[in-house]
């Protein structure tokens, strides 16, 4: 009996001296989470947020993640540049001119990559069928973002330049009430405001996609100074994604429920934008092209001082990405 007590006292005292599980090596003690804000937006483009939030991923890698809530991706970033948080999601544009300004950020990952996100919606009865018929019209866009970058290409497809339209400068969440109200003929923009718009137009909407003119990347990006004194943080908020990305590839139904009760954001919308929309955690070339691109375009219409291409690659931070996922590093150099 004795022996057999002392047994039972020896292997409670042993399991007493093991570490709790944790999720990763790496994570903070249990009720120790650091706390990070993550400035990301209301669209489709940051679904992956949206999930990893919703699912607990982040508590699980060891981060307290408060929310920063924005309805476009340069106003992210802009959180980013005055501290008021340490990740932002944004399109490719905001990080092009900021670096063009001389912002020291890093794009971590990309998180969402689209052909069929940016297009102009126009009215019929203003005369707008096809992209031709954009010629001396009334065009709103938010400058500094991808609605800027889509409208040139899209006119330098079709041989017309900026100087032929009449551009209007606004907000993506004014371009609805300006559209309805017939201040512009139409809109570059995105989603969800871009089928919004087609939907309240009716039968006098048309949307001018070119899937072959640009491809949209929506990117995680940082500060370079807390992604350098932070690695362990970055690979964590890294980690938490791509649970998310798993998460939403083999559940797109919860995933378009969890972005409706967020965003507040009708879920038949949601629906029959999803498909436009590729939800992976990498960087790739598409990336680095797109940036050197749109610098040429920002360079070549005076939309900058700069007259010498940044070298681009070294805002691209591939450590922390390569070390828990190196086969998402998809770019040649």
């Amino acid at each position: 009996m004795w022996k057999t007590f002392f047994t039972l006292l020896f292997i409670a005292a042993l399991a007493g001296c093991q570490k709790p599980s944790t999720p990763n090596a790496e994570q903070q003690g249990a009720g120790s989470l650091q706390k990070i804000t993550v400035a990301y937006t209301n669209q489709p483009q940051s679904t992956l947020v949206h999930v990893a939030l919703a699912k607990g991923y982040f508590a699980e890698e060891g981060l307290d993640a408060q929310s920063l809530m924005h309805t476009y991706g340069k106003a992210a970033l802009q959180s980013v540049l005055e501290n008021k948080a340490e990740f932002a999601t944004v399109a490719e544009t905001p990080v092009m001119f900021n670096v063009l300004k001389g912002e020291k950020i890093f794009v971590i990952a990309n998180i969402e990559a689209s052909s069929m996100n940016n297009a102009i919606v126009a009215r019929k009865s203003s005369g707008i069928n096809a992209p031709g018929d954009l010629k001396g019209k009334r065009i709103g866009f938010t400058p500094g973002t991808t609605s800027d970058f889509f409208l040139d290409s899209l006119l330098t497809a079709n041989g017309l330049t900026r100087q032929e339209i009449q551009p209007v400068a606004m907000k993506p969440e004014e371009m609805q009430d300006a559209i309805m109200a017939k201040r512009v003929d139409a809109v570059s923009t995105w989603n969800y405001p871009l089928t919004q718009i087609k939907r309240q137009l009716g039968s006098d909407g048309t949307i001018l996609y070119d899937r072959e003119i640009y491809t949209e990347t929506f990117n995680i990006a940082a500060q370079q100074d807390f992604v350098q004194k932070n690695p362990a943080t970055v690979k964590r908020f890294l980690r938490a994604l791509i649970k998310a990305e798993n998460f939403v590839a083999k559940n797109p139904d919860e995933a378009q429920a969890i972005m409706s009760a967020a965003t507040k954001i009708d879920k038949s919308l949601i629906h029959e934008v999803w498909n436009s929309f590729n939800y992976h955690v990498v960087l790739d070339q598409t990336l680095l092209i797109t940036l050197e691109d749109e610098a040429r375009w920002a360079m070549k219409n005076k939309l900058t001082d700069r007259t010498v291409m940044p070298d681009y690659l070294s805002f691209i931070h591939l450590d922390s990405l390569r070390e828990i996922k190196p086969e998402a590093i998809k770019m040649n150099r």
